[in-house]
């Protein structure tokens, strides 16, 4: 069997922590910040886990991780 490719940029998009869940950075602080509130914008600094539904299909592409 061949080596599975890790997909690029997925593997520069997640992490995977010591108990094997899938981190990921939050969306939506790259422009019109200025709309935003200052605890908004505070909370999206902040990684969180991956849905539960999406693991399998994140794991398919960053098989080596």
């Amino acid at each position: 069997m061949p080596k599975i490719r890790t997909n690029r940029s997925a593997a520069k998009r997640f992490r995977v922590t010591g108990s094997g869940k899938i981190k990921r950075n939050k969306g939506y602080k790259r422009h019109i910040l200025s709309s935003k509130n200052k605890k908004r914008k505070r909370h999206l600094r902040q990684a969180t886990t991956v849905a539960a539904v999406e693991v399998k299909n994140i794991r398919k592409l960053i098989p080596y991780k």
